[in-house]
């Protein structure tokens, strides 16, 4: 049996994460969670690796032994490190500023090694420069699973996702060009983020310069792998407003969500709002990116928000009267 046949049995699709149905004061309107978190690395990174390392494979770019390099600080480091152990190849993580335990250690507790590179925009041309294979996440946003799984479990009307790489809103937007009836995407954006003006602007090549506050999602750029001919609408997100509902969702659900589930989530909600005003039934699926511990220090933290600038009280008066948990 082969390397490469061997590998391929290694990256079948895991089991399908579940809905969590999520309550709103919207009758005949259902809000749906998606949650990514139930993945083995516990987040939508998951299959986005997964999806990275199956095309290396194809294109004959891995072999036993081969060092696979990624440019990244967040959690595609610890799901791209978990595939790298299963085929028993080294893996390298290049992670922006310095050093911090709570980043490197679950990459190094996966058997991953993390290097450290200021300033951080530096992260990628050091990449390219470790011999071995470059999984260029951004570059080449590799398009997963998560469509064809969702649209087996339930049929929406739309479907609303963070951007990061571009590539989960790419994948549920081919899925709608080449199935007849398919649901609408939405991408909900942060403050700082390059997609939606760049969408609204019909412009490829905007970019902002500036990074997101929000872990995993928005870019200071138009990334390749983001396709706007196959979104239906970008709504931008204030970022407090993502704080609010990341805390919103762990006080339904009990998930210790980051930013992005709940930027993805105030997005869903704004266009559960604009169904009832047009008296409109039907779903709508929020993608739950991850949900961990370690942001309990961050955006469920008063004093995090506070050094941020970020008052989300406001936000959060509007989602207890949008949500049916609100009281």
């Amino acid at each position: 049996m082969s390397w490469d046949i061997r590998a391929l049995g290694l990256l079948q699709a895991e089991p399908p994460t579940p809905l969590i149905d999520f309550p709103v004061r919207a009758a005949g309107i259902r809000l749906l969670l998606k949650d990514e978190s139930a993945q083995p690395t516990g987040s939508l990174r998951h299959r986005h690796a997964r999806a990275l390392f199956r095309q290396a494979v194809l294109d004959g770019l891995l072999a036993e032994g081969t060092t696979v390099v990624e440019a990244t600080g967040g959690n595609a480091a610890v799901s791209q490190a978990w595939y790298a152990r299963r085929l028993g190849l080294p893996y390298i993580a290049i992670m922006p500023g310095t050093r911090a335990d709570g980043r490197a250690r679950p990459v190094e507790e996966l058997g991953g090694e993390c290097r450290f590179v200021t300033p951080p925009v530096a992260i990628y041309d050091a990449a390219r420069q470790v011999e071995g294979h470059f999984l260029d996440q951004f570059g080449r946003a590799a398009e997963h699973d998560l469509a064809a799984e969702l649209f087996a479990q339930v049929r929406p009307d739309w479907v609303v996702v963070g951007a990061g790489t571009g590539a989960t809103s790419a994948t549920l937007g081919r899925w709608r060009r080449d199935h007849a009836g398919g649901p609408r995407v939405a991408v909900a954006d942060p403050e700082n983020s390059a997609y939606f003006p760049g969408w609204t602007l019909d412009a490829p090549d905007y970019a902002t310069g500036m990074p997101s506050r929000i872990e995993g999602i928005g870019r200071p750029r138009m990334e390749p792998g983001f396709r706007p001919d196959l979104v239906d609408l970008v709504i931008p997100v204030p970022d407090a407003a993502s704080v609010a509902a990341a805390r919103h969702i762990r006080e339904v659900t009990g998930l210790p969500v980051g930013g992005s589930s709940g930027t993805a989530l105030w997005a869903a909600l704004e266009l559960v709002e604009r169904m009832r005003e047009r008296g409109e039934s039907g779903t709508v699926v929020s993608v739950l990116g991850d949900a961990h511990e370690r942001h309990l220090a961050t955006c469920h933290d008063d004093g995090w928000a506070a050094a941020k600038g970020l008052d989300e009280r406001p936000h959060g008066e509007r989602l207890g009267r949008i949500s049916s948990a609100g009281g």
